[in-house]
């Protein structure tokens, strides 16, 4: 089985990740779980001739100086891919997730309808969050999607690679890949503030620099949208503060507070059917008692707001989970094990 007849197979079997690697057969992860695609063991070669055959010169020469690359896949008519390839004791692996050719719908996704409001700013910073694997980077697309369906704006993205491909609707949509078109989350943002634009999309803010820039351009009037790998409102903004040097904490959290609008943090959980999985979210809005538990650095507060915060939008992952429970889209099982505070649930 070639690289293509991989995908295609991985594809019509709904999995989500495809693992390449030596010494055993390739597995799909389908419904969260890992499964081997039958008995062919891959060797040293097989694996290196996948890898080459998606890769250009430039990116050959990055992987072998660097010994892995990041890079997105296209095959016309079947999908779109984001491709992990790296090495290890001396031979090629893979780890390809696949991404949908049409971005999901918000009843798809299951998305809170406050997320919807979220697209109608024009300024500050929302954060998606969740462990890897967890749908952030489909939510964000589809809140690109929607105000590039809605809104007359100039929406500039800086991922990598570039995984859901936006055409221009009523808005202008440009998409730069780091690595190709800007050296890094930094450089790219830095750039931004000069490329006028309305709605900044970042893949992940992954140090110190690129949430520096962030929180500026979140300050100076743009609608800044990215990721964090923290599993709740309160990690998220001990996560963004504590980047910094403890003497720059302070006003770090003084900033962070006015420029926030919403932290949607989520989870993915096996279907009670055993067909796919569903999504659990945390929604925090930045209302005045969320601003000021943040510049008190009070964060261990946060999930009492949230917990009372209906009104404004806000809810818990626990009372999301509970709520797909009572739709019998989670089994008990499932609810006990992913809760965050199993105590405290009331079947």
């Amino acid at each position: 089985m070639d690289f293509y007849e991989l995908i295609n197979d991985g594809v019509g079997k709904k999995a989500s990740d495809i693992h390449i690697t030596v010494g055993l057969p390739a597995v799909y992860r389908i419904n969260g779980e890992l499964v081997k695609a039958g008995n062919f063991v891959l060797t040293p070669e097989d694996t290196e001739k996948m890898a080459m055959s998606v890769l250009n010169d430039r990116q050959k020469e990055v992987l072998k100086e660097k010994g892995e690359i990041d890079i997105s896949f296209s095959i016309h008519g079947v999908g779109r891919y984001r491709i992990n390839i790296f090495r290890q004791r001396g031979s090629h692996c893979m780890a390809i997730r696949v991404i949908p050719l049409n971005i999901p719908s918000m009843e798809e996704l299951g998305l809170p309808m406050i997320v919807n409001d979220l697209t109608e700013l024009r300024n500050g910073l929302i954060l998606v969050t969740g462990p890897t694997g967890s749908g952030k980077s489909t939510t964000l697309a589809y809140m690109i999607d929607r105000i590039n369906s809605e809104k007359r704006c100039h929406i500039l993205t800086l991922e990598d690679p570039i995984e859901y491909l936006h055409r221009h609707k009523k808005s202008i949509v440009n998409q730069r890949e780091m690595g190709n078109d800007s050296m890094s989350y930094a450089n790219g943002l830095r750039a931004a503030l000069r490329q006028d634009p309305d709605v900044i999309l970042i893949g992940e803010m992954r140090d110190l620099e690129t949430i520096g820039i962030a929180l500026t351009a979140a300050e100076t009037g743009h609608l800044v949208l990215s990721t964090l790998h923290t599993l709740d409102a309160a990690n998220t903004v001990d996560r963004v503060i504590d980047v910094f040097p403890s003497d720059q904490q302070h006003q770090i959290r003084v900033q962070f507070a006015s420029v926030i609008q919403a932290t949607i943090s989520q989870q993915l959980l096996p279907r009670a059917d055993g067909h796919g999985q569903v999504c659990a979210f945390e929604i925090m809005m930045a209302t005045e008692a969320v601003r000021n538990l943040i510049r008190e650095g009070k964060t261990h507060q946060l999930s009492t707001v949230i917990q009372t915060g209906g009104k404004y939008g806000m809810q818990t992952l626990d009372s999301s989970m509970m709520n797909l429970y009572r739709r019998n889209l989670i089994s008990r099982d499932t609810l006990m094990t992913r809760s965050m505070n199993p105590d405290m649930i009331r079947l």
